[in-house]
């Protein structure tokens, strides 16, 4: 089935674009299976194609494709690609090199992990156009840094003298996505560029991504699971699962009345369902943070004074921006950073701030998943050893009755036993994580810290882990501390949230108190900036005050007044930024770091 481009402006010129019966197949242990099943395309000049369905959809193996690419393990074994009139897969290996790059250009899910880290970023600018004899060093020099001025990276005369690890994750996907103009390409695959940002950073990245589209007269393939942020591009969007299309229309018709169930559940998958905190009575503190402030080396303070109490049995969620200090605290809270100042107590008892230092059961009682589980698994050890080690090195368990636990863990993260000897490379996404929180459980921990765990997932399987993660701690009665940039994802499981500002409590409380007015500017702004499922929103948020003053604006720790004076579109003169704003306690416990008064706030959340 074709793209319907009959009300598409550029409808009279002839498709960029094409693709008819593409199949492609995947080397798996059981031989080459049919991953891509005879999908037809068609893309004009100046449109955005959405890809969209969940991990193992197929969305990025058809992206490559549109590159006459495919993968190690993978193999097109049939359909056509037509690319402005060259058949690619006809087209002979060094005419395909020479469209790559300069006609085509691709931008990765992780810019952090595509940029060579030992060449400054202007050098890497330069490859490309330089390489393929478009254009003199000096002129791609001169190019880059005009790129870097027109998608508003700060200081453009400059910043490509810096390192990879000297910017800021949006900085960094910005210019991505500026290499990926450095030869003015024709058509841009965008492969989950703002999976893993957070919120403003990627209205930053949407932002940039939109206007090169329009200003460039550019084709585009956005490929994403996440359908309030394709909504914002696509002009039509194709869903996928497993290869196979499921639905195609415009983005607008899709989102108002989808024809089929799947991409029913994709949009409810999107959703709020806000999490119902139970009522505890006396509820006990588990895990107290008192007045820490940590840093690593000899640099400054990433934490500030930053205090909170965790209560056993709750969640309690650490919201907020890249730089903000939450994967700080967690270090500190697990002892891979000692504080500075402060210290952490435990049911009552002082931990040791180095985890040298902590004894086996301190150690066992606090336990981490982590955001990537590809990372976080060994790709050696079948699934018996990954959780069998807790159970060994904690509780002792060997023969049968280390066997049982396994199996009875893998019941519990809701997997089949025969699961026992697969390595993580034979598991899906969100299969690898639900092992990583089998692994977790089986220390029999009474903290479980999370940090991101859903953040690299399709909104299916999130949503999956989220229940999973529920169900544990209403049987158990485990208690986490979740680390997340995505305010939807903390509205479904969270019970308190804190919110974290340069390395400082800027908001605290219960998540009603913290979600609803009147809010810290900080906390309006990271709540404005999530997402809708409609068409428009980008434009509309983009024309807010909280926008233009916080958009586009790195997190900047200081020593003196409030870090967040220079984004604050309600900051006082002279005031905010020269003096450390109060801590103020409402009745209802709800504190928050702010030199305006509650009535103040409550006012401007109105406005």
């Amino acid at each position: 089935m074709l793209v319907d481009d009959t009300n598409n402006s550029n409808s009279d010129s002839s498709p960029l674009l094409k693709m008819k019966g593409l199949r492609i197949e995947g080397l798996s242990d059981k031989g080459w299976q049919e991953i891509v099943c005879g999908i037809d395309l068609q893309l004009n000049r100046g449109e955005i194609l959405g890809l969209i369905g969940e991990s193992g959809a197929g969305k990025s193996t058809i992206g490559l494709a549109a590159m006459g690419f495919a993968r190690d393990g993978c193999r097109i074994i049939d359909g056509e690609i037509d690319f402005d009139g060259i058949e690619l897969r006809k087209a002979p290996e060094w005419q395909k090199r020479k469209l790559r790059g300069t006609r085509i250009s691709y931008v990765a899910q992780s810019a952090a992990a595509a940029f060579n880290p030992a060449h400054r970023l202007i050098d890497q600018f330069t490859e490309g156009p330089v390489d393929h004899d478009l254009l003199s060093e000096v002129k791609a020099k001169e190019k880059g840094r005009a790129l870097y001025r027109s998608l508003d990276l700060p200081d453009p005369d400059y910043i490509g003298e810096r390192w990879p690890h000297q910017v800021s994750g949006g900085q960094l996907q910005r210019m991505m996505v500026a290499m990926s103009m450095s030869c003015e390409p024709d058509l841009i695959i965008f492969d989950e560029p703002t999976t893993a940002l957070d919120v403003t950073t990627q209205i930053e990245v949407l932002k940039t991504i939109k206007e090169i589209v329009i200003d460039k007269n550019v084709a585009a393939i956005y490929i994403t699971h996440d359908l309030a942020v394709v909504s914002q591009l696509a002009d039509h969007l194709m869903v996928l699962r497993y290869g196979n299309l499921i639905e195609v229309n415009s983005t607008g018709q899709i989102l108002k009345s989808p024809k089929q169930e799947y991409t029913r559940n994709l949009l409810d998958a999107r959703s709020r369902n806000e999490k119902i905190t139970a009522q505890i009575p006396n509820p006990k503190t588990l895990l107290s943070v008192e007045s820490v402030t940590a840093g690593y080396g000899k640099g400054p303070d990433i934490l500030q004074d930053v205090s909170i109490l965790v209560e056993r049995g709750r969640t309690v969620a650490v919201v907020g921006e890249s730089g903000s200090g939450k994967s700080t605290l967690a270090r500190v809270v697990t002892g891979l950073l000692p504080a500075r100042f402060g210290g952490i107590h435990f049911q009552g008892e002082p931990l040791p701030d180095e985890l040298n230092n902590r004894e086996k059961q301190q150690l066992q009682k606090v336990q981490m998943i982590y955001q990537l589980p590809d990372i976080a698994l060994n790709p050696r050890q079948r699934v018996r050893d990954i959780i069998g080690r807790p159970l060994s090195f904690y509780l002792g368990l060997q023969g049968k009755e280390k066997e049982q636990r396994i199996n009875e863990l893998l019941q519990q993260i809701e997997l089949p036993q025969d699961y026992i000897d697969r390595l993580p490379g034979e598991l899906s996404g969100g299969e690898k994580q639900r092992i990583c929180i089998a692994r977790a459980l089986a220390a029999e921990p009474e903290l479980i810290i999370c940090d991101e765990v859903t953040s690299a997932l399709d909104s299916i399987v999130a949503k999956a882990i989220l229940n999973l993660l529920q169900r544990l701690q209403n049987e158990l009665g485990v208690t986490y501390l979740f680390i997340s940039h995505d305010l939807d994802t903390v509205a479904n499981i969270a019970d308190q949230v804190v919110v974290l500002y340069a390395g400082r409590v800027a908001e605290q409380g219960s998540k009603s108190a913290v979600f609803q007015p009147p809010f810290h500017p900080y906390t309006r702004l990271l709540l404005s900036s999530v997402p809708e499922m409609r068409q428009g929103w980008l434009e509309e948020t983009l024309s807010t005050r909280e926008a233009k003053a916080g958009i586009a604006r790195e997190v900047k720790i200081t020593e003196q007044g409030c870090p967040f004076a220079e984004r604050c579109p309600i900051s006082i003169e002279h005031v905010c930024v020269g003096s450390r704003p109060p801590l103020q306690t409402t009745t209802s416990g709800h504190v928050y770091a702010c030199q305006h008064a509650k009535k103040v706030l409550l006012r401007e959340s109105q406005h």
